[in-house]
């Protein structure tokens, strides 16, 4: 187990913002040194925004990347390795616009796009918009690699440790922990000798990692006047055998990822999570990001594991379609219609969802993939089986879904 992210919350407008980032820069520095000497490795500090659409209301393209560039230096002066500067809004349609530009101008800052507006209803305006960035940033960088740094997604709350879907809310200064658990799933899961067993092995590790985590934190609290917002225990995979969510859940007996049986291991392992004891924010569901793990690129390659599925288990608890490999000709409409899909699933079952597509220039799906990056395993190109919006939900009309009740809800 490792943390992913310690991740650092702040308004660059509030008042003493500069002061304020001094301090956050002085935390995550201190917070990197006591996790560990608490035995915790640290793979990354963070700075999250508030969304970069309310601090460039006019969309602007000049004042847009401007900002970007100018909170991408303070960041990394004070010793952060990325910044999130949060989504696109839709009630600032323009927003969505400059996204690509200041993709194209940094190197270390994500950004996101919201698919739902104000009241949680589905904006085919902005669902359409999105699309439209995944299409024009896969042409930014070698194998569309700024795909990376950036998001479609619904239902997110503020104060998510993960990237790119981190961003802050309100003048209050906080910080969250992301934490890189797949390697606890494998290993638990693998020596048990039955469901209970594997169950109560893996609980128990979280539970245990998250009280000593949470020893830290309020170490911190004593120093630094930072609210903890939680701990999202969402299992981060690593390329390796030992570190794929994947390998976890077929050593309950799932013969591949994508064959029937795979929904129900996907549902063992998200209710696991819920019962977790830990203060939360943020996911704390089923991570399945493709390409980050080793064992469900393999599953894509081979053909068992497809776009659908995926959704499938996001349905269960999930945090959505993940460094997806896309065929670099894949078309605004085609990624529209997946988008919207998702869209749907976050509201019905409110829940948190994203999308981070990566259509890669010059492949066609099936073609291999193999990337000079040590956090991506080799995989194949995945067939997206979309065509292009007819009728309504060609519109732009935004439309609302009634979440579903479970029985004895009001």
């Amino acid at each position: 187990m490792k943390i992913r992210s310690i991740t650092c919350f702040y308004h660059p407008g509030s008042p003493n913002a500069g002061d304020t980032l001094d301090r956050l820069g002085l935390f995550a520095a201190r917070a990197r040194t006591q996790f560990t000497d608490a035995g915790f490795q640290i793979q990354s500090t963070r700075l999250a925004t508030v969304p970069f659409a309310e601090m460039c209301p006019s969309g602007c393209r000049e004042s847009g990347v401007s900002l970007a560039q100018k909170l991408e230096r303070k960041a990394l002066e004070r010793g952060f390795d990325y910044l999130s500067m949060g989504p696109a809004l839709s009630e600032q349609t323009e927003s969505y616009g400059i996204v690509t530009e200041m993709l194209g101008e940094t190197k270390s800052v994500f950004f996101s796009a919201n698919l739902l507006d104000q009241k949680g209803a589905i904006s085919l305006q902005a669902v359409r918009s999105s699309s439209d960035i995944i299409h024009r940033a896969a042409e930014i960088e070698k194998d569309g690699f700024a795909n990376l740094r950036f998001a479609a997604m619904a239902g997110v709350k503020p104060f998510t440790p993960f990237f790119p879907a981190a961003f802050s809310a309100g003048q209050e200064a906080a910080f969250s922990i992301a934490v890189e658990c797949a390697d606890v799933f494998v290993m638990t899961f693998r020596d048990s000798s039955s469901l209970k067993e594997a169950h109560d092995k893996a609980l128990e590790v979280l539970e245990d990692a998250a009280l000593r985590m949470g020893t830290v934190c309020k170490e911190l609290q004593k120093e630094f006047p930072f609210k903890f917002k939680g701990f999202d225990f969402s299992p981060a995979p690593y390329p390796g055998d030992m570190s794929s969510i994947g390998n976890a859940l077929e050593s309950l007996g799932v013969p591949g990822m994508g064959l029937s049986g795979s929904a129900a291991a996907a549902a063992f392992l998200a209710g696991l999570l819920d019962e977790g004891n830990w203060p939360r924010v943020g996911f704390n569901g089923l991570m399945l990001p493709v390409l980050e793990d080793s064992g469900l690129a393999g599953r894509t390659s081979e053909g068992t594991l497809t776009i659908r599925d995926l959704l499938l288990y996001s349905c269960l608890c999930g945090t959505g379609l993940d460094t997806i490999p896309l065929a670099g000709k894949t078309s605004v409409d085609q990624i529209t219609a997946l988008l919207l899909d998702l869209a749907a699933i976050s509201v019905r079952l409110s829940k948190p969802l994203t999308a981070r597509l990566m259509p890669i220039p010059g492949k066609k799906a099936g073609d291999e993939i193999c990337f000079d990056f040590e956090y991506f395993a080799a995989g194949k190109i995945m067939d997206l089986p979309a065509k292009e919006l007819k009728r309504f939900f060609a519109g732009e009309e935004p439309f609302s879904i009634l979440p579903r009740k479970l029985p004895g809800q009001t």
